[in-house]
């Protein structure tokens, strides 16, 4: 297997602290073949250039810990409100707290001014105790049960229609109890799969909607359509603007049967980049296509290719994305800018990853190094691939080693492994160098997971608990109270059901 030869930069003490400006110095511990440098905040170049304060966070918390510090959420959020500025469209951001479970996320959303968009019961619950107002909050769950809808209704919020089971089911729990003011909701259009646009498992069509808005009984039920919503999978600015073409006229056809529209909703999908380096990123997809499952340096594991992935490095992204998409002329020759103004609607969207880029990493800590039986060396870390996962293939960022005391082996390329008894327990999928060898008690990070990387998949198989969260503020590092809450179904709930089922003890279940 080969490797690149040491030079005497890489051959300094590994487990010297350095200053938190150096990046580079981060960076010469560990990095893919070929590397995929992430873009790093200050806050985390100045933590991670301090292993007595890494070492302390696994110390208190366990490995792995998901370190949170939430101040680059403002910056993000002031790109997407400028570039609506600039075309005078008004914009409001719902956070998407499905992103990221924490209620730091909801604390710092809140104080910035931005709306939450949530996706079950608990999350509604939760942003509704920490002192969001109703019209701060949409619901846009995929499945909606009755004690959402219900919840939805008592308390007012948006509520995202998605499909007529729901929407009939809405108007059933609507029917039940009519107090206070009419209920806001949004249907959730399905645009037309064309040009580019792929097909959604979310929403109906534009006449499926318009259908039932003339003849279901919204009013008599206390529903009033406030808006449209779509979801897209992918990023094209030029896709976004189709749907949005195609929501505006179902908005138009909305108000010809005497709703009041107020808003067109975009959802999320909203554009990021985890890399500065475009070059780094072609490289990597070169040398990716270039693997063969002869080759003992392929940059995958097995050489096993990488089919869906989030597009790392993509431009344009949040603020300049927007721009295009308002900037885009549609199917009547204006653009959607002009379109939403000459309307009097308000332009909504509900950003996760993209609100969240900056906002967190993950620390985990080398517990072995070993081989497979055919000899391809492993780090296996305190983790499992859950913890670091979402529904792409691979993380595609170089994690960084933050070095331990303990005596360190040879330089080496290898795989890191996790604690799940599976043969492919991979934490990535990629080839890593470690010029300056690895030992147990090392420390490696993976920038920039706030976003989806931490909670999305995460499990808590073989009773290993789940990840702690920690937030950084101006008293140091404090446990979010959403470690707190326990993510199964109330134990005494339980065993009031079995209790009315006649089925025995709690303990029988």
């Amino acid at each position: 297997m080969t490797r690149p030869a040491l030079s005497s930069s890489t051959a300094a003490d590994p487990t010297a602290d350095h200053p938190p400006g150096d990046t580079e110095a981060l960076r010469r511990r560990c990095g893919g073949l070929p590397p995929l440098s992430a873009r790093l905040e200050p806050w985390m170049r100045e933590l991670l250039a301090d292993r007595r304060a890494c070492s302390a966070l696994i110390e208190q918390y366990g490995s792995p810990v998901n370190v949170h510090e939430f101040s680059p959420l403002s910056r993000n959020a002031s790109e997407l409100e400028s570039a609506a500025a600039r075309h005078g469209v008004p914009l409001r951001i719902f956070v998407a707290r499905k992103a990221n479970k924490t209620l730091g996320l909801v604390e710092s959303a809140r104080r910035a001014g931005h709306g939450v968009d949530v996706g079950s019961h608990r999350e509604l619950s939760q942003v509704l105790d920490q002192g969001y107002a109703p019209e701060d909050v949409v619901v846009t769950a995929a499945v909606k049960p009755p004690e959402l809808l219900r919840l939805a209704r008592d308390t007012g919020v948006v509520l995202v229609l998605d499909n007529l089971d729901e929407a009939e089911a809405f108007l059933q729990v609507a029917a039940e109890n009519r107090t206070g003011g009419p209920q806001p909701v949004a249907l959730r259009l399905a645009p037309t799969p064309a040009s580019g646009v792929a097909p959604t498992r979310f929403g109906e069509s534009a006449a499926t909607w318009q259908h039932w808005a003339d003849r279901a009984r919204t009013s008599a039920a206390g529903l009033r359509i406030d808006g449209v919503h779509f979801h897209l999978h992918g990023y094209a600015a030029q896709h976004r603007a189709l749907a949005l073409d195609e929501a505006l006229r179902l908005g138009d056809a909305l108000r010809d049967l005497g709703h009041g529209l107020r808003f067109i909703d975009i959802g999320g999908g909203v554009p990021m980049s985890y890399l500065d380096d475009a070059g780094q990123w072609d490289a990597f997809w070169t040398a990716h296509d270039a693997s063969t499952s002869d080759r003992v340096d392929a940059v995958t594991w097995r050489a096993e290719p990488l089919r869906q992935v989030y597009p790392y490095h993509q431009e344009p992204v949040r603020g300049e994305w927007l721009e295009q998409v308002l900037s885009t002329r549609l199917a009547t020759g204006e653009t959607a800018a002009v379109a939403l103004r000459e309307r009097g609607l308000e332009l909504r969207c509900e950003p996760g990853r993209s609100l969240l880029d900056g906002c967190g990493l993950t620390l985990s800590r080398v517990v072995q190094r070993t081989t497979t039986s055919d000899g391809v060396p492993l780090i296996g870390l305190e983790m499992n691939r859950t913890q670091c996962r979402s529904t792409s293939d691979d993380f595609l960022v170089d994690p960084l080693l933050v070095p331990g005391d303990g005596p360190r082996s040879a330089p080496l390329h290898a795989f890191l492994v996790g604690a799940y008894c599976i043969e492919a327990e991979l934490i990535l999928r990629r080839r890593l160098d470690f010029p300056q060898g690895v030992a147990i008690g090392d420390l490696l990070a993976f920038p920039n997971t706030a976003g989806y990387l931490m909670h999305i998949l995460e499990s808590a198989s073989h009773q290993i608990p789940l990840a702690s969260n920690v937030v950084l503020g101006p008293q140091g590092p404090r446990r979010d109270a959403i470690d707190a809450v326990s993510p199964l179904r109330p134990w005494a709930q339980e065993s009031a059901s079995a209790a009315e089922r006649g089925s025995g003890s709690a303990a029988a279940i």
